[in-house]
């Protein structure tokens, strides 16, 4: 296990951009949202100090409205390193950087937490706290309808951008007539990425948000139970940071509830929550493990956690092996191809938070696959469920961070913070660290 840990820390000095850290050199090469909150989560666990400087990076290009950007865009990078750039969103934060104009799920504030419980620091916490409340503000002005639940105008605002549960109103879509080069089939083989089609829609609904100044939803307007989740678990943890600033916590516990008892009434059935449709009212009925995340929420009523538990075991075959991102029985599963089955250690980690307190000797089992996998896999950006055989990036900043995080927990060894890999950094690892309120300018 050490060398499992000492493997992953080399992945994350390796990915390191002196301030953040990037999914990947090849593929992802400038920071992404809530990549950056996975990473930070893992950091915590060996270094302190960069896992609080990933999370202030980020914040650091915070929209005014109150919105954080799913990706921050690197100037050293050329633009035709990564489709779609800086051109193409042509916006930049106050900071003055290039950003894109879409968010991804509200995952930093639990990471937030983990990271002040790693490395008890009001300070980060006093500075963090009130940009982690904006951003929750401009999803509630933004992004909430009439029923308490939150939207998402494109499907890389969920995270799981080529998921089955996307298809219906996906289809919908017109395509870009937008000349365009892809760059993610220059690196991973196309059989395990969205398909062209498919990418000319993303493009198309990205326009069309960015040509209504990221504002106006278009044809793709869906209510995500896993972006819900997200939105619900950083109310959570708002509510423990706010206990310990002296700040009040009851409203955060509240809007916690309340939208909790919002997507078991609107989202949830047959022992699975489902997205929906916001133009339409329909569910989008598939088999995707975003329908397993709410386990994280402490208020689920206990008949809906038992079903999804069972739901867990009995279609996803949790406790066999690695936890596939689309359920196997369902019609559109692709055990290689992006969101469509392979198994993420992201979702894996989401589900192991949420199965601790319910069920442990299943959070256990799912640990010990996340670690079985990357001891088998490496790190990689993600895994054929059943073969284990590695698929997408290599070297994946968050399959190292949560791996590292899930064998802190089980405390054994840590990571060594200082020693031969951090002494070979650049000079500037130790000069530059510093992240001052400059940052939240």
């Amino acid at each position: 296990m050490i060398a499992v840990r000492r493997r992953a820390v080399r992945v994350l000095l390796a990915n390191w951009e002196g301030g953040h850290t990037v999914p990947s050199r090849r593929l992802y090469p400038h920071q992404w949202s809530w990549d950056s909150a996975f990473i930070a989560i893992g950091n915590a666990r060996w270094s302190p100090r960069r896992a609080k400087m990933e999370l202030q990076a980020l914040f650091g290009a915070q929209w005014r409205d109150g919105r954080v950007p799913h990706i921050v865009f690197n100037p050293r990078v050329p633009e035709e390193a990564y489709f779609p750039g800086p051109r193409f969103w042509r916006v930049r934060a106050p900071s003055g950087a290039a950003t894109s104009g879409i968010v991804q799920p509200p995952v930093h504030a639990l990471a937030a937490w983990r990271v002040y419980r790693a490395d008890p620091d009001p300070v980060f916490l006093r500075r963090i706290y009130p940009r982690l409340v904006a951003q929750q503000e401009f999803l509630r002005a933004a992004r909430r309808g009439p029923d308490g639940l939150l939207v998402i105008v494109h499907p890389w605002e969920s995270g799981m951008d080529n998921s089955p549960a996307w298809d219906v109103p996906l289809a919908a879509v017109e395509p870009t007539r937008m000349v365009f080069i892809r760059r993610d089939v220059d690196h991973v083989a196309a059989a395990e990425r969205p398909t062209d089609l498919d990418y000319a829609r993303y493009v198309a609904l990205a326009a069309a948000y960015r040509d209504t100044g990221y504002r106006e939803a278009g044809a793709f307007a869906v209510q995500d139970p896993l972006f819900n989740t997200a939105y619900i678990a950083a109310e959570t943890a708002l509510a423990e940071i706010a206990a310990v600033l002296g700040e009040d916590p009851v409203p955060h516990r509240r809007e916690a509830e309340e939208a909790t008892a919002a997507m078991v009434a609107h989202l949830y059935g047959d022992g699975l929550f489902h997205a929906r449709d916001a133009h339409t009212g329909k569910p989008l009925a598939s088999g995707s493990a975003a329908g397993l995340i709410p386990l994280l929420l402490p208020t689920l009523p206990d008949a809906v956690a038992d079903a999804l538990i069972a739901t867990a075991v009995n279609r996803f075959r949790l406790g066999l092996g690695p936890l596939p991102s689309c359920a196997p029985d369902a019609p559109e599963f692709d055990p290689t191809r992006y969101w469509r089955g392979p198994s993420w250690i992201n979702l894996a980690w989401l589900l192991w938070r949420g199965l601790r307190r319910r069920r442990p000797d299943l959070a256990e089992a799912v640990a010990a696959d996340i670690i079985r996998t990357v001891q088998q896999a490496g790190f990689r950006e993600y895994v054929d469920p059943f073969t284990l055989t590695g698929h997408g990036c290599e070297d994946f900043s968050w399959s190292a961070a949560l791996a590292v995080d899930v064998l802190a927990e089980h405390r054994l060894h840590r990571v060594p913070a200082a020693g031969r890999e951090l002494a070979q950094q650049p000079r500037r690892l130790t000069e530059l660290d510093d992240v001052g309120d400059h940052m939240f300018a």
